[in-house]
C-alpha cells in the first residue's frame, strides 16, 4: 500500500498556461491569454486533508453537483470552493491520485504540458478538475512543487507535473477506476503527473495460461453452467482499439471489434490494448498467441493494459475474445 506524505506548503504558487484549443474547436478557447502567473491571493495552499483542516464538508469535493456524474449533467465545469490532492490507491493504480471523495483523478495523453486539449463533449465526460479563484488545495502526500494551475473558465484547473487533471463522469464510486486505458490516451495520474498503472505501480501478476488449462473460454461458450471468474460470450458488441507503441498516442494500429473470438490484423504487432467505446469500460477481454483464440492467453479484467511487455505478452496477441463474466456478482 502506497503511504501518503504531507508535502511542506512553500510560498509561491506555481505559474500555469491559459488554455487555448478545444476538442471540437471554438472561437471561445482561442479568445483566451496564453500564459498567466497565478497572484498568490487568488488560490492557498493548506497541507494535509480537508476533514484534518476542518473545511466544510458540504462543499469542494463533496458538494452535491462535484461527484463526476453529476458534473457531466451540468451546462458548464464545476468550480469548488477547495479541492484536495491525494496520493493513495484504486483498484490496481497504487499510487494514484485521488480527490477528497475518494475519486481517481486522471491525466490526458493528447494534452500538452500545462494545456488542455479537451473542451466541449470531451469535458463532458471527462469533467476538468477546477478550483475558484480565492480557492484552497489540501495537499496529502503531494509535492507543492508539482502542483500547477491553468486558468479555464471562471476557475483554476489543476495540473500535477504540468498534466491537467480530470475526472472521469463514468466513475460511479470512490475508488473506480474505469477511466484507465480509455481510448489508449486516458491514465490516471501519479503524484507527480505520470500515468498510474505502469512500471513498478502495476501490481497486479497477469494470468498466463497455456492452452487447455481453462480459466475462461476461448470459444462462444454459455453461461449455462459456467462458473464464477469464467468468460462467456458478451451480450452486446464491444469495442477495442490496440497499438503498436505504449508510449506514442497517435501508433493506432486498429481496432477489433464485436462479441466473442475475434482475429485481430498486423501479425499480433499489439503492445497496448483499451476499450474504444463506452460500454466497453470496465469489461473484460482475454488476448490469445495464436488464430481463433488458441494457444496461451492473457486475461484483462478490466479490458485495457496500457504495457503489454510488462504482462510478457507484447506482440503476441493473434485474436481476442470479447466476453463478459458469467456471473453477474463478479
Amino acid at each position: 500500500m502506497y503511504r501518503t506524505r504531507i508535502a511542506t506548503v512553500a510560498a509561491t504558487v506555481m505559474t500555469g498556461a491559459l488554455l487555448l484549443t478545444a476538442c471540437g474547436g471554438g472561437d471561445e478557447q482561442g479568445a483566451r491569454d496564453s500564459e498567466t502567473t497565478i497572484p498568490a491571493d487568488e488560490v492557498s495552499f493548506k497541507a494535509g486533508t480537508a476533514e484534518q483542516n476542518k473545511a466544510d464538508l458540504s462543499t469542494g469535493d463533496f458538494a452535491a453537483n462535484a461527484a463526476p456524474a453529476k458534473q457531466s449533467q451540468q451546462s458548464s465545469p464545476v468550480t469548488r470552493n477547495w479541492v484536495q490532492l491525494s496520493a493513495a490507491s484504486a483498484g490496481d493504480l497504487d499510487p494514484v491520485v485521488t480527490n477528497a471523495a475518494g475519486f481517481v483523478l486522471y491525466r490526458f495523453d493528447k494534452d500538452e504540458p500545462s494545456k488542455s486539449n479537451c473542451f466541449d463533449a470531451c469535458e463532458k465526460t471527462w469533467p476538468p478538475y477546477l478550483v475558484k479563484p480565492g480557492g484552497k488545495v489540501f495537499i496529502d502526500g503531494i509535492k507543492k512543487g508539482d502542483v500547477g494551475f491553468i486558468r479555464r473558465g471562471k476557475g483554476f484547473q489543476l495540473t500535477l507535473g504540468k498534466a491537467p487533471l480530470y475526472l472521469f463522469s463514468k466513475d460511479l464510486a470512490p475508488g473506480d477506476t474505469n477511466g484507465q486505458g480509455v481510448g489508449g490516451t486516458w491514465f490516471g495520474v501519479t503524484p507527480d503527473g505520470r500515468r498510474a498503472g505502469e512500471g513498478g505501480g502495476e501490481a497486479a501478476e497477469p494470468e498466463i495460461e497455456e492452452a487447455g488449462n481453462g480459466g475462461g473460454t476461448g470459444g462462444g461458450g454459455s453461461a449455462g453452467g459456467a462458473t464464477k471468474g469464467e468468460l462467456v460470450e458478451r451480450s452486446t458488441d464491444g469495442l477495442y482499439k490496440f497499438v503498436d507503441d505504449p508510449n506514442d498516442s497517435e501508433s493506432a494500429a486498429g481496432t477489433v471489434s464485436g462479441r466473442g473470438c475475434k482475429n485481430t490484423s498486423l501479425g499480433g504487432a499489439i503492445s497496448a490494448i483499451s476499450p474504444d467505446d463506452d460500454q466497453s469500460v470496465g469489461k473484460p477481454i482475454k488476448l490469445w498467441d495464436g488464430p481463433d483464440c488458441t494457444g496461451k492467453s492473457l486475461l484483462l479484467e478490466r479490458g485495457v493494459s496500457a504495457n503489454l511487455a510488462a504482462q510478457d505478452f507484447d506482440n503476441k496477441t493473434r485474436s481476442v475474445f470479447i466476453g463478459e463474466f458469467a456471473s453477474s456478482t463478479r
